[in-house]
């Protein structure tokens, strides 16, 4: 059986795809920069990309924007002003819109804040990822704790909202850096920390050259530690990594988290698209190399795929299941045109290991051991 899908919140991606170097953990689209970034070229063929995929728009206005990379604070004030009116002409941006730009902590980049602040941009995210030198050189970063700290001065006073990236977990990290680290952010108070651990991911350079990472015992007491610190300090973990102070939640990862709908611009970007009357959900992916986007064709597109009904299940789940937050019988229906028949064994299977709770007739939630447990529980939905 089948149940009717709904358009849910529409959220749009930028992808930049340009560092300065590549760092040994990372498994983005991203490319180290050689010479200028050809912005204004780049910039033009972002907005000709969101132009084709107007038709999925279907009446909606944009929930919330998103500058990822790479390293988006490459790019000039002017290139982020020029994208950002140039979406506004294409969609209709909602009044409380959200509009989020990673940024590196160097110099060079926090200079540039309160001018990305000018062209729109109100939430800074700044990829921290520790406060310790030689962590820093282990990561590949290029900054250090001081430009950091400054960084996040500068986004307090450009913008309303910002967040910092920190991770636990890392090469020949101790429990006692790791509190160290997340203490020192915590003094920096941001609206939203993002938290989470190093994982070795393929086509990295820490795949092929594995750094010695700390014992699963220092892993669990990191996170009990840090959890319990967090929420002394007036952070509320709304999923398994993101930490936030009351009403500071990152509204366009709850879109991806809660199965809405987004735009994927730029080199290799994806997107996820409801089209409620054809009963199909598409995801699409752009070409990946910047050489090949900013080719004369204008074929940004590099694929489309329909989520299959039997995978639905577990492409909600994959998401849902992150947050803390409950869900309802009629989101999943909503969400996937399905019948929530289709993930009741499944589900009380999840109540059984105790890796969720029902909460009333229609309203389930993940437990503190589903969170922890995350990848079985999802697993359940294979």
């Amino acid at each position: 059986m089948s149940s009717s899908l709904i358009l849910p919140p529409l959220s749009l991606y930028i992808h930049i795809p340009w560092c300065v170097q590549k760092c040994p953990y990372c498994d983005f689209n991203s490319h180290a920069q050689k010479g200028t970034i050809p912005e204004t070229e780049y910039v033009a063929n972002l907005l000709d990309d969101l132009e084709q995929d107007l038709p999925y728009v279907q009446g909606r206005k944009l929930h919330s924007i998103f500058f990822g990379g790479g390293t988006p604070s490459l790019l000039s004030e002017q290139a982020v002003a020029n994208i950002l009116a140039g979406v506004e002409q294409l969609i209709q941006f909602e009044d409380d819109i959200e509009i989020t730009l990673e940024a590196n902590p160097g110099t060079l980049e926090y200079n540039k804040f309160s001018g990305f602040a000018h062209a729109g941009v109100n939430r800074i995210s700044i990829g921290v990822q520790s406060f310790q030198l030689d962590k820093l050189k282990a990561l590949g970063r290029i900054h250090n704790d001081n430009e950091a700290k400054t960084a996040a001065a500068y986004a307090a006073s450009s913008v309303n909202t910002f967040n910092i990236d920190l991770m636990h977990g890392l090469p020949d990290q101790t429990l006692e850096d790791a509190i160290s680290d997340l203490k020192q952010a915590i003094e920096l108070n941001p609206t939203h920390l993002s938290w989470y651990q190093l994982t070795i991911e393929p086509n990295t350079l820490f795949y092929s050259q594995p750094p010695q990472l700390p014992q699963d015992e220092t892993l669990w007491d990191i996170q009990q530690q840090g959890h319990e610190l967090l929420k002394a300090a007036g952070y509320i973990q709304y999923e398994i990594s993101a930490y936030a102070k009351a009403d500071y939640q990152c509204k366009h990862n709850l879109n991806y988290w809660r199965f809405g709908d987004y735009l994927g611009i730029g080199c290799g970007a994806h997107g996820k698209i409801t089209l409620a009357a054809d009963n199909k959900i598409i995801r699409t992916e752009k070409v990946k190399h910047p050489k090949g986007y900013m080719d004369l064709t204008k074929a940004y597109l590099n694929k489309v795929w329909d989520v299959e009904m039997d995978d639905r299940p577990f492409e909600y789940f994959m998401n849902k299941l992150r947050l803390k937050e409950p869900f309802c019988i009629h989101e999943f229906q909503q969400h996937t045109g399905l019948d929530f028949e289709m993930v009741k064994e499944q589900i009380n299977k999840g109540i059984q290991l105790t890796l969720l709770t029902q909460l009333s007739e229609d309203k389930y939630q993940p437990t503190a051991k589903g969170l922890q447990f995350y990848n079985d529980l999802v697993d359940l939905f294979l």
